[in-house]
């Protein structure tokens, strides 16, 4: 198990909780605020025992607020990335992932791309892109613009659960 490094969840009143914990899941406060009222104790300073209680919420919730959490999530190489609109976190996954280099022609292929992909599933393309690069994300985009509707709404979620696995262990 690992613990957390710049934050002790268990010792947190519930506004700091909130606030330390509040863009784990992008724009979506709810998950910490539900993390939280279910109780505080040692095991939640592990990040592996924070993130599954975090995940089963996400997991747990109604299609129209799991919707409403993937739609949070900004396109990769999109409109809010190239005018600087991102949260912290996602300039900084986009960023290491080596979107900011894009070419033009592989900037038209994600706007292409993301364009495609919201018309076909009504949610933007979420990818955890940490130890990934931009090459990888557009053959990931063309791949799984293919599949059925629940398989990548089940896709996403997954995605947003390892996206909130790797800001935790930045804590």
């Amino acid at each position: 198990m690992t613990r957390f490094q710049t934050v002790k969840p268990s010792t947190l009143s519930r506004d700091a909780f909130i606030s330390a914990f509040a863009d784990i899941y992008e724009h979506s406060p709810w998950v910490a605020e539900k993390a939280f009222d279910l109780g505080q104790d040692a095991s939640l300073d592990e990040i592996e025992t924070l993130h599954q209680r975090m995940r089963d919420i996400l997991l747990s919730a109604d299609h129209a607020t799991q919707l409403a959490l993937i739609n949070a999530h900004p396109d990769l190489a999109g409109r809010a990335a190239v005018q600087g609109q991102l949260t912290e976190a996602s300039t900084h996954e986009q960023a290491g992932a080596g979107i900011h280099q894009c070419t033009a022609e592989e900037f038209s292929r994600f706007t292409e791309l993301n364009e495609a992909y919201k018309a076909k599933f009504k949610f933007p393309f979420i990818m955890a892109v940490k130890g990934s690069n931009r090459h990888q994300i557009i053959k990931a985009f063309e791949t799984r613009i293919h599949h059925p509707v629940d398989t990548e709404f089940k896709c996403a979620l997954d995605e947003i659960n390892k996206i909130a696995l790797f800001r935790l262990l930045t804590l």
